[in-house]
């Protein structure tokens, strides 16, 4: 069978009997062993974990009793992940796998709840550090799309998986755009959702930046995925309620005659002309099917400097904790970011976390105003594979080409990716939509009004 088939395409085909699980994860599988030695998106493939889970869905649908809407669908997860029976190394040298790995993080243990086949674990950049995806451990990620370049990061493991046809699904982590940037780069559609609405533990260190989100390849996959993964869990203290609807049921809400204000830069961000142009037309688009567009920006400077703060704080804390010697073995990049965490004071990190509340309350005004905020997700195109920042740019870091996402961690809003077109060298090019807190529904509908808008190419990439 093709591996061309979105999930809700497959859990359609499920109930008929026109294809089984068995069959979908084989055909998962097979994908995975020819395309992967290009892609390098998978750090764990544990077939006979996957065919068990497949053959146990065979037989829940076969008796007419799925235990959950995406039952049986092939699905990864990052390698950010706590997963029974599997390590959780993220990305690096310095975690021993040999231990025991006995427990679930929430979004596993919803996964499995909910009869989704794990298929194994996707890359990450180490402890999902930046906006590639590299590491001392498993090697550099490449874009299915053209494996000279990069995925994107820190998801790029799972981004790539889902736009390769390596599983339907997969679920990523965002704390400055790691689901999004990946999701942009790979021509896929990629959800932060709220902060809080998909419980997470143990805690991140990178705290109220950190989300966990759903990626496939439309937006219909994803409002499934989340309304399995938006469950609560007791362990994270932060974790909203139980969402009042099924986000599956809310991506179909007419969102015509609503308000969107369109930035192009946010007022200082600086992009690429190409990526600006497709972002733009595909907005135009939007307006003219009825989205009512205004191009303003929403009025803030850029709040690098406290992101920054957080950032490496948050890593610094984490990596404090690593075995001694860790220093020599860690990603020469990470130790920069745990060197600098080093350096800030508690005033200095409560100042960070103050200039987040007021970005927050800044766009809370803004959305009254606007119900929805359009941007390019990522300033840049996709660049060479292996490479923190596009080469010649000039550029100190990956923050640098991401303007657009960091931003919206510190303010905990819903936002998420959607392709909006392809470059003339054939790359992908995202378009960001951004709701108030709480309105991961609203994100969902505008996204699939862009899909109907810039219908996105039904055929996988071949790579080069």
């Amino acid at each position: 069978m093709s591996t061309l088939l979105t999930a809700s395409e497959l859990v359609a085909a499920y109930s008929t009997g026109e294809i089984s699980p068995v069959e979908a994860t084989e055909a998962a599988l097979r994908s995975i062993e020819e395309r992967d030695r290009e892609c390098n998106a998978f750090c764990l493939v544990d077939p006979e974990v996957a065919r068990e889970g497949a053959k146990a869905s065979e037989v829940r649908w076969r008796e007419g009793n799925p235990i959950g809407s995406l039952d049986g669908v092939p699905t990864s997860i990052k390698d950010m992940f706590l997963t029974q029976g599997w390590p959780t190394l993220r990305g690096s040298t310095c975690i021993d796998p040999d231990q025991p790995w006995e427990v679930d993080s929430p979004v596993t243990a919803r996964l499995r709840e909910n009869g989704l086949v794990l298929l194994g674990k996707t890359t990450t950049p180490e402890l999902a550090w930046k906006g590639v995806t590299d590491n001392p451990l498993t090697g550099v990620t490449r874009n299915p799309w053209n494996p000279a370049k990069t995925p994107g990061g820190s998801s790029g493991g799972s981004a790539a998986a889902v736009a390769a046809g390596m599983g339907e699904l997969s679920v990523g982590t965002d704390g400055g755009g790691s689901v999004r940037i990946p999701a942009s780069f790979c021509g896929i559609v990629g959800l932060k959702p709220t902060y809080g609405r998909i419980p997470l533990w143990p805690a991140s260190p990178f705290g109220a930046l950190s989300h966990a989100g759903p990626m496939a390849r439309s937006v219909s996959d994803v409002a499934l995925l989340l309304d399995v993964l938006a469950l609560p869990d007791h362990r994270d203290p932060n974790a909203l309620e139980p969402p009042a609807g099924a986000y599956r049921e809310a991506v179909r809400r007419d969102v015509r005659g609503l308000f969107a204000a369109f930035s192009p830069t946010l007022g200082w961000a600086s992009v690429d002309p190409e990526v600006r142009r497709i972002v733009t037309s595909a907005v135009a688009a939007l307006d003219e099917a009825g989205l009512r567009v205004e191009e303003t920006d929403p009025g803030f400077a850029d709040p690098r400097e406290a992101f920054d703060v957080l950032w490496s704080t948050g890593a610094a804390q984490w990596l404090d904790t690593f075995p001694p010697g860790s220093e020599a073995k860690v990603d020469p990049g990470l130790r920069r970011v745990w060197e600098k965490g080093k350096t800030y004071s508690a005033a200095d990190y409560l100042a960070a976390n103050a200039e987040r509340a007021s970005l927050g309350i800044l766009m809370g005004e803004f959305h009254t105003r606007f119900d929805v905020l359009i941007t390019p997700t990522v300033a840049v195109a996709p660049f060479e594979a292996g490479f923190e920042v596009p080469p010649g740019s000039g550029m100190s870091g990956w923050p640098d080409w991401t303007p657009f996402t960091y931003p919206f961690n510190m303010t905990q809003q819903p936002a998420i990716s959607v392709p909006a077109g392809m470059t003339a060298d054939g790359l992908p090019v995202g378009l960001q939509i951004v709701g108030p807190r709480h309105s991961d529904d609203l994100v969902l509908a505008v996204a699939r009004l862009v899909e109907e808008v810039r219908p996105w190419p039904t055929d996988r990439p071949a790579g080069r």
